[in-house]
C-alpha cells in the first residue's frame, strides 16, 4: 500500500519550475524597477527645490528691487493695507543674513525670506511665523534654507547666496549632484557633507544609507 502512494507521487516538471523561477524573476524585476522610479522621482524633487528658490529670488527683485528677507521695505512692499506691519524688513544691506536652518522664532533674515516671497505671492506656504508649517521641508523631511555666501558659508560653498536642503541619503546625493552640478559633492557649486561638520564629504566616503545636507551656491 505504501509502496503505492509513494509512486503515485508526482514532482514538479523542469519547465514547472522555469515558469515559477520566471515568475518571481519578473516580479522581482518589477518590484526594483518600481523602486528605482520612486527614488528617481524624489531625486527630481529635491532638484526643484533647488532651482525653485533662485527663480523666487529674482522674481521679487524684479517686483520690488530688493532681497527677499534682506528687504528694508518689505512691509511697505507686500502687506496690505489692512495689515501694514505684517512683516519685518531686513537690513538691506544686499546679503540675506542668519543661518539657512534658523528657527522659525529667530525672525532672521534666512527666516524672513521665506515669509517676504509668500506674502508676495511668489511662492505657498504659511505667512505667520508663529504657525507650526511655517518653516520648509524637503521630501526627505529635511529643513530646506537659504543664507548669504561668502566666509560663512556651509562647505565652502561658492556663491552670493546659499541654499542649503538636509536629510539626503548618500544615494540621492550622487544623482542630485550629478543633475545640478558637476557629480563630485566635495567640489562645485553644489557640496555635501554632516551637520556636525563644515567638510564636505568626498565621493570615496559618501555613504548611501547616511543622511547629508547639500548646499547649493547661486
Amino acid at each position: 500500500m505504501r509502496r503505492k502512494q509513494i509512486a503515485g507521487q508526482t514532482g514538479f516538471t523542469l519547465v514547472e519550475i522555469s515558469i515559477v523561477l520566471v515568475i518571481i524573476g519578473l516580479l522581482l524585476g518589477g518590484a526594483l524597477k518600481g523602486q528605482e522610479l520612486i527614488n528617481s522621482a524624489k531625486v527630481k524633487n529635491l532638484a526643484q527645490d533647488f532651482r525653485t528658490v533662485p527663480v523666487l529670488i529674482n522674481a521679487y527683485q524684479d517686483k520690488f528691487r530688493a532681497l527677499p528677507g534682506d528687504d528694508g521695505r518689505a512691509a511697505s512692499h507686500v502687506c496690505p493695507t489692512s495689515t501694514p506691519a505684517c512683516t519685518t524688513g531686513g537690513d538691506a544691506n544686499g546679503s540675506i543674513g542668519g543661518h539657512w536652518d534658523d528657527a522659525a522664532a529667530t525672525a532672521s533674515e534666512s527666516v524672513l525670506f521665506w515669509q517676504h516671497v509668500r506674502l508676495a505671492n511668489l511662492a505657498a506656504g504659511a505667512t505667520n511665523l508663529a504657525d507650526a508649517n511655517f518653516l520648509p521641508f524637503n521630501s526627505e523631511g529635511g529643513r530646506l534654507g537659504i543664507q548669504a555666501g561668502g566666509e560663512s558659508a556651509p562647505f565652502d560653498v561658492p556663491g552670493s547666496q546659499v541654499i542649503c536642503s538636509a536629510a539626503i541619503p548618500g544615494k540621492f546625493i550622487r544623482q542630485l549632484d550629478s543633475i545640478l552640478d558637476d557629480g563630485d559633492p566635495e567640489t562645485g557649486n553644489l557640496r555635501a557633507g554632516m551637520d556636525s561638520s563644515n567638510s564636505a564629504v568626498t565621493t570615496a566616503t559618501l555613504d548611501d544609507s547616511t543622511p547629508y545636507v547639500a548646499c547649493l551656491g547661486v
